[in-house]
């Protein structure tokens, strides 16, 4: 199948799968005689695995460990089970600064009166430092 009939089978857009090539998830397909990509059924569902995981938050390295796990039948379900529960740990650390972040941008709208930019208490809060932390975010 072309590239286009993979997308639609899979649900990745074409420019996506393109880069999944271009970063080894998903191998170089075939080229037919008129030099279109054709693609497999094995590689649409390679494609579905790592939207899939991609739904699931996991980063494309994660992913492609949880690829050698699955095309190896010889490793341990343990290591998948072992990257699904850091994996899942992560997210909870990420929803507690989430949460915490959420709380703090709820604070700082409450305090608003609707003011002039000059007295703006979002913008004020801005400019200060959380709790009087030096350390700069990216």
């Amino acid at each position: 199948m072309k590239i286009s009939e993979a997308a639609a089978a899979s649900g990745c857009h074409v420019e996506t799968i393109r880069y999944y090539e271009s970063v080894g998830l998903v191998p170089k397909p075939m080229r037919t005689g008129s030099g279109y990509r054709a693609y497999a059924p094995a590689d649409v569902d390679r494609l579905r695995f790592i939207s899939r995981g991609r739904e699931l938050g996991f980063s494309l390295e994660e992913i492609r460990s949880l690829l050698r796990l699955n095309d190896d039948p010889k490793l341990s379900c343990g290591d998948v089970d072992a990257l699904a529960r850091t994996h899942l740990t992560d997210i909870h650390q990420r929803i507690e600064e989430l949460t915490r972040m959420a709380g703090e941008l709820e604070r700082v709208i409450s305090q608003c009166a609707g003011g002039e930019r000059g007295t703006c208490s979002i913008l004020g809060a801005l400019r200060r430092r959380g709790n009087d932390t030096p350390e700069c975010r990216r």
